[in-house]
């Protein structure tokens, strides 16, 4: 996808309503308050050598700059947040979705106030055997 596309389903998923109950969208996954996006499609590094991998961990990590210029053309400079205390607390139940689902796959995100929304774009990682993958959450429920 491209960084235009990206834009296009960011604001898409900030004009939509909210389900009732947590499920898959057509842009990933949404509950109530709140739709993560998945931007871009991760992928098993299987037999891959270490360059491959290199290549689309730098391929998500352009996407992932282009992505944030473009949103701080629009609503500024972007809030970084460091998820590691978010993680320590969602162990003990304080951390509602989305903010536990965002971290327990990724280590910050970049975070902005557009309008009544937040949007945080992130880059998530499913596991060792994956590729990090692009996503964006847009919520009305404040971080932790």
């Amino acid at each position: 996808m491209t960084t235009a596309e990206h834009l296009d389903t960011i604001d898409r998923l900030r004009e939509q309503g909210f389900p009732e109950v947590r499920g898959r969208s057509e842009a990933g996954i949404s509950g109530p308050g709140y739709h993560l996006a998945e931007l871009g499609a991760s992928r098993w590094y299987g037999d891959e050598d270490a360059a491959d991998r290199i290549a689309q961990e730098d391929q998500i990590s352009a996407e992932f700059g282009a992505l944030t210029l473009r949103l701080e053309e629009r609503w500024g400079a972007a809030d970084t947040f460091s998820l590691d205390g978010l993680r320590l607390r969602a162990g003990s139940g304080e951390v509602a979705s989305p903010w536990r689902e965002i971290g327990d796959t990724c280590d910050h995100l970049n975070l902005w106030r557009a309008g009544d929304r937040w949007v945080a774009v992130y880059a998530a990682r499913w596991g060792a055997d994956h590729s990090p993958q692009l996503m964006a959450a847009v919520t009305v429920i404040d971080p932790p």
